[in-house]
C-alpha cells in the first residue's frame, strides 16, 4: 500500500509538471478582458508565468527581483513574463494599487475564482512557469532570493 501510495504521487507529480495542454480557465485583465493562459502561450513563444498574491510577501520579493532585470531578459531572449494573481473577491482590491506602486513592466492577469492555479495543480503561491511553445517546460514553487538567477537560465536554455 505504501508503494502505491508513493506511485500514485509520483505519477500526479508527472502529469502536472508534463501537461501535454495548458489550462483553459478563463483569466481577466486589469481591464476586465477575458483570456486563457493557453491563449497567450499561443501567441508567444516562450513567457513566464508567476501566480503571486497581493499577501504574499515572496512573492513580490520574486516579481520585484525579477523587475529589476525584466528589459535585460526581455532584449537577450524576447521572453514575456506574466503575472497572474491569485487574490480571491475579499482582497483583489489590492492588485492594482500594488502593482501602480510598484512599477513592473510586465503583464498582470486575475485568477480571483482560483480556477487557473487549481488545473495547475499549485499548492502554493509563489509558483513560476516556464512554457515553450505551449508546454510547461520548468517549474518552480517558493522564492529565495537568486532563485530568479535559476529561471534566467532556464530561459536562456530554451529560448
Amino acid at each position: 500500500m505504501k508503494h502505491f501510495l508513493y506511485l500514485l504521487v509520483f505519477a500526479f507529480s508527472f502529469n502536472v509538471i508534463a501537461q501535454d495542454t495548458l489550462p483553459t480557465s478563463e483569466i481577466k485583465t486589469l481591464d476586465g478582458e477575458t483570456t486563457t493562459l493557453k491563449t497567450i502561450a499561443e501567441d508567444n513563444d516562450l513567457i513566464v508565468v508567476s501566480l503571486w498574491a497581493t499577501w504574499c510577501v515572496p512573492c513580490k520579493n520574486e516579481l520585484d527581483a525579477i523587475s529589476e532585470v525584466y528589459n535585460d531578459w526581455q532584449d537577450e531572449t524576447s521572453v514575456k513574463l506574466y503575472a497572474i494573481s491569485v487574490d480571491d473577491s475579499r482582497t483583489v482590491s489590492r492588485v492594482k494599487p500594488l502593482v501602480n506602486g510598484k512599477d513592473w513592466d510586465f503583464t498582470i492577469l486575475l485568477d480571483t475564482n482560483n480556477d487557473l492555479k487549481r488545473e495547475l495543480g499549485a499548492a502554493t503561491v509563489p509558483l513560476t512557469l516556464l512554457i515553450k511553445n505551449g508546454k510547461i517546460v520548468y517549474r518552480h514553487s517558493g522564492y529565495t532570493p537568486g532563485s530568479e538567477d535559476d529561471l534566467y537560465d532556464e530561459i536562456k536554455k530554451h529560448s
